[in-house]
């Protein structure tokens, strides 16, 4: 799981490059089944999906339509391939890949720096991040308890004014130390270097509750944080949707109908994506529990609302979001400059390829 954590993302693809990179040459990218190899291939048209981080629940629907056919009925030969070093957004921003996943909140960072990126498919509705200490830390029993403690980061700006306020919503002052992350958050509070740290309920949350350790956690909207930071969904550029928009479209629908029927069927879906994504090596048990949390908790939207159109943009929460940030001074322009208005989330997403 990335976002506010997605430093996290960059360092690891560093360890990994190399061998990312030779996968890739063999085609297979890390992602096992990762490319549609049929005869009629030939008559299907190209696209490049680049994964975010590793496989993992947030792309599920992708394996999903791959598995089922979807891209393959809609005349599209889709290939996942390895994330890049540099990121997925600037490899999707260079034309290095089509599709990629990103949050509406990275896309208005970017935004700032010169990017012009599109979120065409929200597949996350709700924030999913939390913020915890070791269940053994009994020093912490909310967020004011992390005044004067040590935060283990990625070097994220954002993250820094989250925490400040929580802190200060809670009571406290706001005031921390940090510590820079090197591959696990875990690692680094249990190696009592910090004390506490971000994860994400659906991925780590799980990992914690499956296999330890136990993390006493605390979520943004009960302490002061507005809006939706954690608008997951499907990234494109502007300049492939100015270029071939009906592309953009054929595969906005098979994917919108590989998340649906993971949403469905989790189960299933879980089964795919492990078979799917051989070289990750996910464990079947953990990524059937991220789903039925993700399920249960209708992080996808409300599964029992016939008004809601699976994918639809979260534009109001995500601004909601962006102005907390403006006015905490998260937003440098490509010179480093702060910015004190916040980018528009109706710049970085659209809703017309899911019509």
């Amino acid at each position: 799981m990335t976002n506010r954590f997605s430093h996290l993302r960059t360092v690891m693809i560093s360890l990994v490059a190399a061998v990312s990179a030779l996968l890739m040459l063999v085609g297979l990218g890390g992602c096992g089944h990762a490319q549609q190899s049929t005869a009629s291939s030939a008559k299907l048209t190209p696209v490049t999906f680049m994964l975010w981080w590793t496989p993992d629940t947030n792309h599920i629907g992708v394996y999903t339509a791959l598995n089922k056919g979807y891209y393959r009925d809609a005349g599209l030969d889709v290939s996942i391939v390895a994330a890049a070093q540099a990121g997925s957004e600037q490899a999707v921003e260079n034309g290095a890949a089509d599709f990629t996943l990103s949050t509406m909140t990275n896309l208005a960072n970017y935004s700032t720096q010169g990017a012009h990126l599109k979120e065409v498919l929200q597949v996350q509705q709700k924030p999913s991040a939390i913020w915890c200490s070791l269940a053994s830390n009994t020093a912490i029993k909310s967020p004011k308890d992390f005044d004067g403690k040590t935060f283990a980061t990625f070097g994220s700006s954002e993250s820094d004014a989250v925490v400040r306020e929580m802190i200060r919503h809670d009571g406290g002052k706001g005031n921390f130390d940090k510590v820079t992350v090197g591959t696990s958050t875990f690692q680094t509070l249990e190696s009592g270097r910090a004390d506490f740290g971000g994860f994400y309920d659906t991925w780590e949350g799980v990992q914690s509750r499956m296999n330890g350790p136990a993390l006493n956690c605390f979520t943004e909207p009960d302490y002061g944080i507005p809006g939706n930071a954690d608008t997951i969904g499907l990234v494109t550029s502007d300049k492939l949707i100015k270029k071939d928009p009906e592309l953009v479209r054929k595969f906005v629908q098979a994917t919108k109908k590989g998340y649906e029927y993971a949403y469905a069927h989790p189960d299933d879906a879980s089964e795919i994506l492990v078979h799917e994504a051989k070289d990750a090596n996910l464990e079947l048990d953990m990524v059937k529990t991220s789903m039925k949390t993700i399920t249960d908790g209708d992080y996808w939207g409300p599964r029992n609302d016939s008004s809601f159109v699976f994918g639809t943009p979260d534009t109001a929460g995500a601004q909601q979001y962006f102005d907390f940030l403006a006015k905490n001074g998260a937003y440098e322009d490509a010179d480093g400059h702060t910015l004190t208005k916040a980018p528009q989330a109706t710049d970085v997403s659209t809703s017309e390829f899911l019509k």
